[in-house]
């Protein structure tokens, strides 16, 4: 294999019988190639393509194929992997579409939702439908969300700005009679796709993720005070966190979006034919995984758009795009423990430390902050009774609120009644206390709000968090006492993340008097037992335990089964100090000071120390089983909400 990209022999179909083979020349060839772009310095806007963005199907005839054998242990290649993720489900969401029916309510002017359905469904945007306030309201082809065709056609114009959408789209046409594809390979006369193509680095650069992932309202961002800044809210900035962290471009560990989530692959065919024939790529190719963190969005688009829902996707495209989102979650934080060599009932628990490191290349977590938290969980329980716990997952309420929980999460809130989730009436931040990436500089755009997280000499913030828990003493009786193995606690410490809260979802059905689109949301997770976070990393130790009371010395609980003791505690959780101490890192997770076991689900073959699951027992990834506690408390958050209605 050479060490430049090889390509297929092979005439193009559409070309070769219309174009005389003197016009593959190379000089010619590339000045029909070079300068496709739009010349106007713009973003394309409604009605303004003369060449309308392809039907994604097309696409799938050629690009739908199995790895080769150089990369057949890999997850799938082709592009056609596309058709499960969030992407390719950006207008299809249920939630979106539910954000977008307050977000009309809350609007000041008319058509200040029109960015949201700019980012969400192009095709509908492009098409004069960029009113839309409920996926009913779409066309067909609208639905494809962020699409092939859309992406392999954006340019750099060099002037438009990154953030809110604002795309320049190609619409000068090859010497196919079509808009060229634009990607990484290059082809020499004679070994063309069935296509005509373009060479174009902007689309594996950051700043082509950057079109649309940073987000700027028209509100006038205003300070703790009420004063106004002089600038528009900073509704999300992921790009721009990126941009100013050690992985952007002038930093010390410089990484594109892509090289996380759209890993890069050698030897990869760019469509079926070549793959057929063997004829592969060396350099350039990547998956189409665009895998994030939204892992049970992708059971309830199954429900209601899979095989058993409308049929638009086959249920394996969900399959592969859920196992990318385990992949990129498993690699996103990583845990480290200190914890006691042993416990005293009597004397209760101090020095548990936890360290959360941001390995992401963004804050963590990052993106559209309505509803989305994550969170570190402690939970420590003898013989299946819980002693004590901090930040405990309760189904249908969210994380536990004690005083020790520590939380990450941004709140933005309008300044005048401090009221939360109303994407286009927020014009401050209550908190930002998001961990930020490796090297992020100041930057009022990016900083932390609050006083979890001080800068360094150097004006740089720290990318982890130190967190603290002290408990109290704990009556608990012996339910062993004629064993003669010693008593232990299991402690279990869990980064949890959750993209949309149960509060946040009843909001989205209680507030909405446009439409039902929040009813439907709210109707689509109930279906499938509530929402269930995400396990980015998990660490169980088992401690010698003392302190137990004997049976005849208490007249109070202590019963087995019951969850006594004290479930969360005096004391404060700490932030800014280093971890100190030996530690041992295994699989994204680290402990020290105590035997530990890592906990990597029931059987799932998830990494060890970084599990991601949101299975249930029966492991087939498409939904919860729920016990019976867990209906009761459903049936209760529904029944709350229509009275609330």
């Amino acid at each position: 294999m050479s060490g430049t990209p090889r390509s297929a022999r092979l005439a193009p179909r559409s070309i070769a019988a219309s174009i005389p083979a003197a016009l593959f020349g190379p000089v010619l060839l590339a000045s029909l190639l070079a300068g496709t772009g739009r010349a106007s310095a713009a973003p394309t806007l409604p009605g303004e393509l003369s060449h309308p963005l392809a039907d994604p199907e097309d696409c799938a005839e050629c690009h739908s194929f199995a790895n080769s054998p150089e990369t057949k242990e890999d997850p799938l290649v082709a592009p056609i992997a596309w058709q499960g993720t969030l992407m390719a489900n950006a207008a299809r969401d249920p939630v979106f579409w539910a954000g977008v029916a307050i977000a009309s309510q809350d609007e000041e002017e008319p058509g200040e939702t029109e960015d949201c359905v700019r980012c969400h469904a192009p095709q509908a945007f492009l098409g004069g439908r960029a009113s839309a306030i409920a996926l009913e309201e779409l066309e067909p082809l609208d639905r494809a969300g962020i699409e092939c065709d859309f992406c392999h056609r954006m340019i750099d114009d060099g002037e438009t700005p990154a953030g809110n959408a604002r795309y320049v789209l190609d619409d000068a046409l090859g010497i196919d009679g079509k808009v060229p594809k634009r990607g990484p390979w290059s082809y020499a006369p004679g070994e063309e796709p069935l296509h005509s193509w373009a060479l174009g680095e902007f689309l594996a650069s950051s700043r082509a993720c950057g079109t649309c992932h940073d987000v700027t309202t028209p509100r006038e961002r205003v300070d703790a005070q009420g004063q106004g800044m002089g600038v528009p809210f900073n509704e999300q900035r992921t790009y721009s966190e990126w941009l100013g962290s050690a992985y952007g471009p002038g930093g010390d560990d410089p990484q594109s979006c892509q090289d996380c989530h759209m890993p890069a692959v050698a030897d990869v065919a760019g469509c079926g034919k070549y793959a057929s024939e063997g004829l592969l790529h060396a350099t350039g190719g990547r998956r189409h995984d665009l895998g994030g963190g939204n892992r049970f969005m992708i059971e309830v688009l199954r429900s209601l758009y899979g095989d058993r829902g409308t049929a638009e996707v086959d249920d394996v495209f969900y399959d592969i795009a859920a196992e990318n989102i385990d992949r990129t979650l498993a690699t996103a934080a990583t845990l480290e423990v200190e914890a006691p060599a042993s416990v005293d009932l009597g004397a209760g628990v101090d020095g548990l430390t936890v360290t959360v490191t941001n390995e992401s290349g963004h804050k963590l977590p990052t993106g559209y902050s309505e509803g989305r938290v994550m969170w570190i969980e402690v939970t420590a329980t003898y013989e299946g009774t819980l002693v004590y716990s901090s930040g405990r997952w309760l189904d249908g309420e969210g994380p536990e609120d004690d005083p020790q929980v520590r939380r990450y999460e941004a709140i933005a809130v309008n300044y005048g009644d401090q009221q939360p989730f109303h994407l286009l009436r927020n014009n401050t931040w209550q908190v930002d206390s998001r961990i930020p990436p490796k090297g992020l500089g100041l930057d009022p755009e990016t900083d932390p709000v609050g006083d979890r997280y001080s800068p360094d000499g150097d004006g740089i913030w720290p990318h982890f968090d130190v967190a603290s828990y002290t408990f109290p003493p704990a009556e608990v009786v012996d339910l062993t006492p004629e064993a003669e193995e010693p008593d232990l606690l299991e402690l279990r410490v869990r980064l949890l993340y959750l993209v949309n809260t149960p509060e946040y979802l009843e909001f989205l059905a209680d507030d909405n008097g446009t439409n039902s689109a929040g009813a439907l949301a709210f109707d689509a997770f109930a279906a499938l037992g509530g929402v269930q976070p995400s396990v980015l990393a998990e660490q169980v130790f088992e401690l010698p335990l003392s302190g137990l009371l004997a049976p005849a010395d208490t007249t109070t609980g202590g019963e087995t089964g019951d969850e006594t003791g004290t479930a969360s505690s005096t004391g404060t959780a700490s932030a800014g100090a280093s971890s100190t101490g030996a530690s041992s890192t295994a699989s994204g997770a680290s402990m020290t000071g105590a035997t530990a076991t890592t906990a990597a689900g029931d059987d799932s073959g998830e990494p060890e120390g970084c599990a991601c699951r949101s299975a249930g027992p029966d492991g087939d990834g498409r939904g919860l089983a729920l016990t019976w506690i867990t209906w009761l408390g459903l049936g209760l958050l529904v029944r709350r909400r229509r009275e609330r209605s």
